[in-house]
């Protein structure tokens, strides 16, 4: 049977392990084609006896950025409200599938893009990474799930942190907080993932996904959840000036002047 075309991804396997590489560079913005590729990339793998571990990675100078928001135009309403109800809907087959997933995070990994990482069993980055729920930066609600996932890895008052100020958190910080498990120079990045998928793929591979569903139960559906509460707050919020000058603000590069309206 012929592999599967993707448009936003590559796929490859080597021995017991596949990598998942994001093809959108450089900033490899978050799209629907994106997470439903990567979604159908990780099914098809959860079917393939073969496979025993992943190794989730980009191409080009981030990881990923999270959303285009310059792609929306001066009023910020570009996209299609929509866009984001159908985003959630494919994201959430992330968290249904059964394989370990090792993520290499270079350059930045933002809003969506940290929901990704995060989305990941283990996450190994370089010192020059950047992590952020920039979300409130642009009056907007945080979204991906990571209500449910973040404060899940980091504890509530890290995850709280992270989005009330919206703040880039370094690779130094991110190990520390437990965001990160691994910390390594940029050119052995996706040599250590790869060890450390490799290192996962020794083991009884039914036995891996038999304790990967008893530590992850229950988990797709706190993201469905949240997801749900996410995007409801985020349809409002986006309708606000606030957002609009959130949103033009970050094209400018430059702080946000918010009148709460």
């Amino acid at each position: 049977m012929a592999a599967p075309a993707y448009q936003q991804i590559g796929v490859s396997r080597a021995g017991h392990l596949a990598t998942i590489e994001i093809r959108r560079p450089p900033n490899n913005f978050v799209s629907v084609i994106l997470v439903a590729e990567i979604a159908d990339a990780l099914e098809a793998l959860d079917q393939d006896a073969g496979c025993r571990a992943i190794v989730l990675c980009a191409e080009g100078k981030h990881f990923c950025a999270g959303a285009d928001f310059s792609s929306r135009g001066p009023d910020g309403r570009g996209e299609p409200v929509e866009r984001g109800r159908h985003l959630y809907k494919e994201a959430i087959r992330l968290w249904r599938t059964g394989k370990p997933i090792v993520a290499a995070v270079q350059g930045a990994a933002i809003g969506a893009g940290l929901g990704l990482a995060v989305m990941a069993d283990f996450r190994v980055a370089s010192p020059e990474a950047r992590f952020s729920a920039n979300f409130t930066r642009m009056n907007f609600h945080p979204g991906f799930g990571l209500t449910a996932t973040l404060p899940r890895l980091v504890g509530a008052q890290q995850a709280a942190l992270m989005f009330y100020t919206g703040r880039r958190v370094t690779g130094e910080q991110a190990q520390a907080m437990g965001l990160v498990d691994q910390l390594v120079p940029q050119d052995r990045l996706r040599e250590t993932a790869t060890a450390l998928a490799a290192e996962i793929a020794e083991a009884g591979p039914l036995a891996i996904v038999s304790t990967r569903e008893t530590l992850r139960r229950g988990l797709a559906e706190a993201v469905q959840a949240a997801t749900e509460r996410e995007y409801q707050e985020q349809t409002w919020l986006r309708q606000t000036e606030d957002f609009r000058e959130g949103t033009r603000a970050m094209a400018e590069r430059r702080l946000p002047d918010f009148k709460g309206s």
